[in-house]
């Protein structure tokens, strides 16, 4: 079976890939072909310049969405070993190894190593490679991209962000030992161990779910108790019971207040009461 494909990190799925993936099953099914998405299994920044990427998603949760968006195929490339060739390359390397038809290419998209910038360039490769390429407008409802959502994000914005994402941001964690302060006050807290890969979202207190269970997330250094290193803690509500070594993944729903130093222990727990109550 041929196919109708597409290109990219993915960042995210976010509502601007989603609107990709939407219009590339259309292509697909008016020209008879199968779909594919051809992802590249590390940041092309990471391998280009060096830099270490926060990502939205992980490997793992990139597949997971990717596979719910009902492509029939992914195609993993790592970035390093295809960096250097050119579009016309690449556009081959997909045509006569993988079977690509059809490439279906987002509004602002770029690749290949020879930095094409028009539109008409990549059409006169394709020609000679014998590809089908078609073009995508910018998505008229979404000016979601996975740049826009880390800033949000990293601003504590997640309205914003489980907007353009069209799903609520989430991350998983291991449940660790930690140092057992929210016991003594009444509210026990899970200790999250995430992936350093992971971008996590300002520093505060949120509204969180937990499977069907909300709870609440505080992420900071706990400064009533001159904390000195970032921790992440869950309090999920009406929850007795033993979670250390197992994963949790946490949806984040809303930004409740910022992080702050309380006079004394007693005032932390007030506060927490009213965290609880403002939640149910």
């Amino acid at each position: 079976m041929a196919f109708a494909a597409t290109i990219g990190f993915f960042d995210g799925v976010h509502t601007g890939h989603q609107f990709v993936l939407q219009r590339l099953i259309m292509v697909a099914n008016e020209k008879g072909l199968d779909t594919a998405v051809i992802v590249f299994e590390d940041h092309p920044q990471k391998v280009l310049q060096g830099m270490q990427v926060p990502l939205l998603t992980t490997y793992e949760e990139r597949m997971e969405l990717l596979k719910n968006s009902g492509i029939s195929k992914i195609l993993p490339f790592r970035f390093a070993e295809i960096q250097a060739l050119k579009a016309e390359e690449f556009m081959q390397l997909l045509h006569a190894q993988y079977d690509v038809d059809t490439l279906v290419m987002g509004y602002d998209h770029h690749f290949g190593s020879d930095r094409l910038t028009d539109f008409c360039d990549y059409q006169i490769s394709a020609d000679r490679v014998g590809m089908n390429l078609i073009r995508l407008p910018q998505n008229p409802e979404s000016n979601a991209s996975s740049t826009v959502i880390r800033r949000a994000l990293l601003k504590g914005d997640i309205e914003l962000a489980n907007r353009l994402l069209g799903y609520p941001y989430s991350f998983t964690g291991t449940v660790v030992k930690g140092r057992q302060i929210g016991r003594t006050i009444g509210f026990p807290t899970a200790n999250l161990s995430v992936s350093e890969d992971k971008l996590l979202p300002a520093a505060g207190v949120y509204v969180c779910e937990v499977d069907d269970r909300k709870a609440l997330l505080n992420i900071g250094n706990n400064p009533t108790v001159n904390g000195m290193e970032q921790t992440i803690e869950l309090h999920l509500i009406g929850f007795q019971g033993d979670l250390y070594g197992k994963q949790l993944r946490v949806r984040l729903l809303q930004y409740l207040r910022p992080e702050r130093k309380f006079e004394n222990m007693e005032a932390l727990r007030l506060q927490i009461e009213q965290d609880v109550a403002a939640l149910k």
